[in-house]
């Protein structure tokens, strides 16, 4: 998937007559990721393709269409591929070959430990989600409250509560979450 949207940029980038230098400077990335990236080196984060993608005068979504040619229903375990690292903690897997027509998205989360700081905070959007424990410890906020999750439990909410995950242990938590509404349907 990171070799495709490399590609893309490299094509809007050039079409558009920027030079690597220029795309970096506006949207604060280095010439060596920036070019690590279009060869497929290297993985982005969604936020940080979001500001390329304006930069570059495409929506989000653009990138991620037609990344997979042949609509398959089973995804093998050796085709997941990371499509978003956030805040160098949660490192984000799809658990679909296409989401374009779906409603749901179904995700894979390595949360890896953070040092404990202040309290989880909460957000809230639209949706709802299903997050399942698959190995270590989760912490999941809702509202004013945390709630301690152990490998088997589960939790189904409205996304519109104040949640957020967070892992306050040592080692590595990983979940199954489910949520919606699919920002990747078009």
């Amino acid at each position: 998937m990171t070799a495709n949207i490399g590609e893309k940029i490299k094509e809007l980038r050039v079409g558009k007559g920027m030079t690597l230098k220029d795309l970096g400077e506006k949207v604060e990335l280095s010439t060596g990721f920036l070019s690590q990236l279009e060869r497929g080196l290297t993985t982005i984060s969604v936020d940080v393709l979001q500001r390329i993608s304006l930069e570059l005068g495409v929506e989000l979504t653009y990138f991620f269409r037609e990344i997979k040619k042949e609509k398959k229903i089973v995804m093998r375990g050796y085709e997941k591929e990371v499509y978003e690292v956030v805040n160098s903690q949660f490192i984000h897997y799809h658990l679909s070959n296409d989401l374009t027509d779906k409603t749901m998205v179904p995700r894979i989360i390595d949360i890896l430990p953070r040092e404990k700081q202040e309290r989880i905070k909460g957000y809230s959007h639209e949706g709802e989600e299903f997050v399942y424990v698959l190995e270590g410890i989760l912490t999941l906020v809702m509202d004013d409250r945390e709630e301690i999750l152990y490998p088997g439990d589960s939790a189904h909410y409205s996304s519109a509560s104040l949640h957020n995950w967070g892992n306050d242990t040592s080692k590595k938590t990983r979940i199954i979450a489910v949520g919606t509404p699919n920002s990747y349907k078009e």
